[in-house]
């Protein structure tokens, strides 16, 4: 089983992107980070990997998809609670981005999503597992 989780994105101004998640309360890994890639830290040993599109472009043979118009990944993230969820959507909007989609309330299970610089599409989500239905 794996021990860490990287999730390589393709973006088209790296400092831009690198501002951004700072501003969502992001930090990164600077021993992964340079001029061509920053390593987001999401969690404990779980990261997504901004890489300036040439540089994504040497890991593939396929075309870059641009998720401003398609959708190449959906990438969903827990939170502590509905507020936290709020909060970074909130930060998000803030910080110059859009929401892509409205809340999503399903009593035990509330989630809302944003999308960023590049369109990926960050769905933030709460799951109070008490109160989840017993199938």
């Amino acid at each position: 089983m794996a021990k860490q989780l990287f999730v390589n994105l393709p973006v088209k101004d790296l400092d831009k992107s690198k501002e951004f998640f700072s501003k969502l309360g992001f930090g990164f890994n600077e021993q992964f980070t340079d001029e061509n890639a920053a390593c987001l830290i999401i969690g404990e040993n779980i990261y997504a990997m901004l890489l300036t599109e040439p540089l994504f472009k040497t890991f593939t043979r396929k075309e870059i998809s641009d998720a401003r118009n398609s959708t190449e990944v959906l990438i969903a993230m827990d939170a502590g609670s509905r507020a936290e969820v709020d909060d970074l959507v909130s930060k998000a909007r803030q910080a110059g981005e859009s929401v892509y989609m409205e809340p999503m309330d399903q009593g035990w299970m509330y989630g809302h999503s944003f999308a960023d610089l590049d369109g990926h599409q960050w769905e933030i989500i709460y799951m109070d597992m008490a109160a989840m239905p017993q199938a």
